[in-house]
């Protein structure tokens, strides 16, 4: 059967694959469209197998979020050149919008590795990178909560939040840039564990020698306020806040509660 270059961009558009490939595998389906696709995805599983050894070091970080429901996912490639490309792009957006609708709340890497296994392998196939969706998380929020989320450095670094009370689309903006900024390891001091504040504390106290001849009772005032300072640098609530430094989000929003947020940055380690 003769194949015609409408045939090979009918397949192009369906699959994606490149003009040549789409061509070779109607040649060889004699111009049947279906076994064509078949086969070009057989070839894209073939080359998925022959690359899932090579390092994935790039990739984006993006988010998705509708009707009550919100996402986070890191898909990973070789190169930043791939990492940039649009169809790169487009599958993490359509995995983050695929994990809306997966079973389950938090960590549902697996799940969504299980789901979104075919359509990997279609994208190893086409970029011709091996990828991996290294971790997928999903939440669902309360009657009152709201999400927001940022992409910093084209999905290099994203952040994703859910907060109640106080709010307004300038602030869950700024909130979201804060994070990204400034990277806080937990949300209010009383999410500290009490042996990471013991631990503050006793660093502190062997960073400087001359507090060891220092009263009980100083001493503790001493090391309180070093704590405090602490709170200042790993705190959501008590950082300095990224539009005036001179305030933080716990007096700027009283009435803001922040429930959970994450921030994921390409390749960091987990």
């Amino acid at each position: 059967m003769a194949i015609t270059a409408a045939m090979v961009s009918e397949l192009r558009e369906k699959t994606g694959a490149g003009m040549m490939d789409c061509k070779k595998a109607l040649v060889a389906a004699n111009g049947d469209m279906e076994l064509a696709i078949e086969n070009l995805r057989k070839s894209g599983a073939a080359k998925a197998e022959k690359k899932s050894g090579r390092a994935t070091n790039q990739g984006k970080v993006l988010t998705a979020i509708k009707d009550g429901k919100a996402s986070i996912v890191e898909v990973l490639c070789e190169t930043d050149f791939a990492a940039k490309t649009d169809k790169f792009t487009n599958l993490v957006k359509t995995v983050a919008e695929n994990t809306l609708a997966v079973d389950g709340e938090g960590d549902v890497t697996e799940a969504v590795n299980v789901a979104e296994k075919n359509n990997l392998t279609d994208h190893i196939g086409v970029i011709g990178e091996n990828m991996q969706i290294r971790r997928a998380t999903k939440w669902n929020a309360s009657e009152a909560s709201v999400f927001a989320s940022y992409h910093h450095m084209d999905g290099r670094v994203s952040v994703l939040v859910e907060v109640e009370g106080e709010t307004d689309p300038v602030i869950l903006n700024d909130l979201c840039l804060h994070i990204a900024a400034f990277n806080p390891k937990y949300i209010a001091p009383s999410d500290i564990p009490a042996d990471v504040i013991a631990k503050e504390k006793e660093i502190a106290k062997a960073a400087d020698p001359k507090l060891a001849n220092k009263p009980a009772e100083m001493l503790d005032k001493i090391l309180n306020g070093k704590i405090n300072k602490f709170y200042t640098e790993v705190c959501l609530m008590n950082q300095p806040w990224v539009k005036d430094d001179k305030t933080c989000l716990a007096k700027l929003k009283p009435n803001l509660k922040v429930k959970r947020f994450a921030r994921w940055e390409v390749g960091e380690e987990l």
